[in-house]
């Protein structure tokens, strides 16, 4: 990523998110009492209702050129790229193609346009919350796991296998519960619906090798016991963490599955492991990201995964943390 430059010239911050995303909102309006010019539109707003254009400049090896046109919000888009100095790339929604393409067209037009107006940004000197290589690459739990041990950081043991074979051999060699958790996000379109998956515990091994598993790759965990959880929001040197607290079985399982009954307050890590979540995303490239922890009745702390789009706003609210403001901090004050 090409870094900003500090001549404190770019007055301007641009967010790309989808037209309903408050907690974007809550970012933006913190902006706006500085003074910080902002500029909110979506993915989907270019190039039918957004147009580019941009020259690359040899004497700065940076991108320049200009957005203009308005959102299906309403909202104007008119700024200069040499005056953006942060792209907060929360929640986009994809590109929207002019109507009368053929198949293989749009296919081709959506790569272009992905590829130029991200290509063009990504080469413009910003801050990036996150850049988007290094975000596609934290989608990788796996990769995520590994970053996080090697940052000093607790993991599950886990493994990743298509082999009924093998999980249940591992299984039986854990000698402890196992829980089953989607490599990918928790939500799955299926037959025109969206079904939510989320952490279960596998109860019965036997089920392990009826077949099903071996269609795909699945990540499966020893089960942690835990106090409560912990999501701990990283923003480049800084982190905010909220405890939560549940005493349903489906909460105690996985927090998200029972909003209902979680309780909040202000989680008290310790410096060592505030400082090994910093570690662990400078290594990843992120300048934020949402962590989530356990917290076992002995105190101890194990990592389980960090969203480098996870969501903050309700946590930020319910125990009064300047997360708004940590954030207009790195996009508006350029690279560390």
């Amino acid at each position: 990523m090409i870094n900003a430059p500090t001549d404190g010239e770019r007055s301007s911050v641009l967010i790309l998110t989808h037209d309903e995303d408050r907690t974007a909102e809550r970012v933006a309006a913190e902006l706006a009492s500085r003074g910080v010019r902002v500029i909110q539109m979506d993915a989907a707003d270019f190039p039918t209702r957004v147009a580019m254009a941009a020259e690359f400049d040899q004497a700065t090896a940076l991108w320049r050129g200009r957005l203009s046109g308005s959102t299906r919000a309403g909202r104007p888009v008119s700024v200069d790229l040499e005056d953006v100095a942060g792209v907060y790339f929360r929640r986009p929604t994809q590109f929207e193609l002019a109507d009368g393409m053929s198949g293989p067209e749009r296919v081709f037009a959506y790569g272009e346009a992905r590829r130029g107006l991200g290509g063009v940004l990504m080469g413009a000197g910003c801050t990036w919350v996150n850049d988007p290589a290094h975000a596609m690459a934290c989608e990788y739990k796996p990769v995520q796991l590994a970053a996080a041990a090697a940052s000093g950081l607790r993991v599950p043991r886990s493994v990743v296998t298509s082999d009924e074979d093998h999980a249940v051999r591992w299984a039986k060699r854990l000698g402890r519960p196992v829980v089953y958790k989607p490599l990918g996000g928790m939500w799955v379109p299926e037959e025109g619906q969206v079904r939510v998956l989320y952490t279960t515990v596998v109860d019965d091994l036997a089920a392990l090798n009826e077949g099903g598993l071996g269609l795909t790759a699945h990540l499966l965990q020893e089960w942690i016991d835990k106090a409560y959880e912990v999501r701990a929001i990283v923003v480049r040197d800084r982190v905010f963490a909220v405890a939560i607290h549940s005493d349903t079985p489906a909460g105690r399982t996985d927090w998200r599955a029972d909003y209902d009954s979680l309780r909040y307050d202000v989680a008290d890590l310790s410096a060592e492991v505030t400082a090994n979540l910093i570690t662990l995303h400078r290594r990843l490239g992120l300048a934020y990201g949402a962590c989530d922890l356990i917290v076992t009745p002995d105190d101890e702390v194990v990592f389980l995964e960090t969203n480098q789009g996870g969501e903050w706003g309700w946590l930020a609210a319910a125990c009064d943390l300047p997360i708004a403001s940590a954030l207009a901090d790195v996009l508006q004050g350029g690279p560390s």
